[in-house]
């Protein structure tokens, strides 16, 4: 295991809410070794004193005596850098040069480049040293392609670690467990049995603080690229010959391959683009989404859409995908719609009424698992059989603590385990499909339609929106269509 930690942009949100709070767990857990050192760099003008009063008061949940704080505290140290300045870094961190080092890259996009030169020049790339990667990586193909390659040439692909952190997140985990540790369900994972899926991840939380960022990236950029592709993969992709990162990864890729690229004359139909005005969420007021830059009324807080896979298995299959900022609950869930069953029997619900099957994965804020099957009700034995929905609630225990995905994901980056990573071949296949999205909607003038934050967006997206066992929307009194 590596021993030295180096943390680029240490100041920002991403550090301060979850990197920190993470490596404070595995600390006080004693999973990482006595000699570990984390080194926090940014261009912020603190000392080593003043950055550890500053991340003191960050972590409010721990008294300052707190043993396990002093301790995190105790192991790191602050160097100033101009992240943007390659040229400085060798210098800043000569201290360092001949360590194994992770170098995790808390930083926007667009300093990747100059931050691995740096690292490349100062020798803190040489094998074994590795690079942790946030996503998303660039905004389109062509500047993704331009950050993979100017990265490659400062280190190999073997020791770059690309972190989506839905994939650390152990309910997530729990899918490839579900489908491929059950023959039950494999037996019917495939278009014969399978009508549609709906992948939905919904937030409360707004864009506060990173308008600039997402005025430039958008729900499209920012969720579907990222985690809801990848949500995609590992409930779509062929199973593996083995639980190996390029096993798993190379099926993850012929997914992406397979997704049939948005056509101008199909995305009216086959997407909705939202962005959220004021509202009430949680009974708080809450302001519209304003975009830094004057006059620009292009972004999307909230995006439907409707994918195919070309292939064998999921062909003629629609997966409706969905995400939004200021919904009306925070939920994350994959929805599996079976067929209706070949010959209906039964007098009552008649078969236009019956529900069909559904599994339901939900992965946040609880995890569970709910199976939707047709029973019968005890009734007289004069009576006709009469079938209800019955839902089979798998419900995880209350208090069974999950680990932040971010501590998972640390670990393995630590250990130079790359299976929950994602490869450079995965990252162009998406931004590929992605793109033909983009220039759809371009082509189209797809318009950007006005939902209340604290709604579950447009109106014109129900026909988006995962329908649950019960009819209606997750958490929430809407019913579907």
């Amino acid at each position: 295991m590596h021993e030295t930690l180096l943390l680029f942009g240490a100041t920002g949100d991403l550090a301060q809410r979850y990197l920190f709070p993470s490596l404070l767990n595995l600390l006080r857990d004693r999973l990482l070794p006595p000699g570990f050192r984390i080194y926090a760099i940014a261009r912020q003008d603190y000392t080593t004193a003043t950055f550890r009063q500053y991340l003191a008061m960050r972590l409010p949940e721990l008294e300052a005596d707190a043993p396990e704080l002093i301790d995190l505290l105790n192991r790191v140290e602050y160097i100033v850098a101009d992240l943007a300045d390659p040229g400085q870094l060798p210098e800043r961190l000569a201290a360092l040069k001949g360590r194994d080092c992770v170098s995790y890259l808390s930083t926007p996009p667009g300093l990747y480049i100059p931050i691995a030169q740096g690292l490349k020049a100062a020798g803190l790339l040489d094998a074994p040293s590795r690079l942790v990667l946030e996503k998303p990586i660039g905004r389109d193909l062509p500047s993704a392609r331009h950050i993979l390659d100017q990265v490659a040439a400062c280190v190999s692909e073997d020791r770059v670690f690309r972190i989506d952190h839905y994939l650390g997140k152990a309910p997530v985990q729990n899918l490839l467990a579900l489908r491929f540790g059950n023959s039950l369900l494999e037996a019917v994972w495939h278009h014969r049995w399978i009508e549609s899926v709906d992948i939905l991840v919904a937030e409360t939380a707004g864009v506060d603080g990173r308008e600039g960022y997402y005025a430039n990236y958008g729900a499209l950029r920012d969720m579907v690229q990222n985690h809801i592709l990848q949500l995609l993969c590992l409930i779509a992709m062929e199973p593996p010959s083995a639980l190996d990162a390029d096993s798993v990864r190379n099926e993850k890729l012929k997914v992406l391959r397979a997704l049939r690229p948005m056509q101008a004359d199909q995305v009216l139909a086959n997407s909705v683009r939202g962005c959220y005005q004021a509202g009430v969420v949680a009974g708080q007021p809450v302001a519209g989404f304003q975009s830094p830059t004057p006059g620009q009324h292009d972004t999307e807080t909230f995006v439907a859409l409707t994918a195919y896979i070309d292939n064998w298995r999921w062909a003629g299959v629609p997966f409706r995908l969905c995400t939004g900022k200021r919904m009306a609950d925070r939920c994350s869930q994959v929805v599996i719609h079976f067929r209706e069953v070949s010959h209906w029997l039964f007098e009552k619900p008649r078969r236009e009424k019956a529900t069909p099957n559904r599994l339901v994965f939900r992965l946040q804020p609880e995890e569970n698992i709910e199976l939707n099957l047709m029973s019968s009700l005890a009734a007289p034995e004069w009576g006709a059989l009469e079938l209800r929905p019955l839902p089979l609630d798998l419900s995880m225990p209350i208090n069974l603590r999950r680990r932040i995905a971010y501590e998972r994901l640390l670990l393995d980056a630590f250990h130079g385990n790359p299976a929950l990573f994602v490869r450079n071949d995965e990252i162009e296949a998406a931004w590929t499909w992605i793109d033909s999205v983009a220039a759809a909607w371009q082509q189209t003038q797809a318009p950007i339609l006005p939902y209340m934050a604290g709604s579950w967006g447009p109106t014109e997206a129900n026909a988006f929106m995962p329908i649950c066992g019960t009819g209606g929307y997750p958490n929430s009194g809407r019913k579907g269509n």
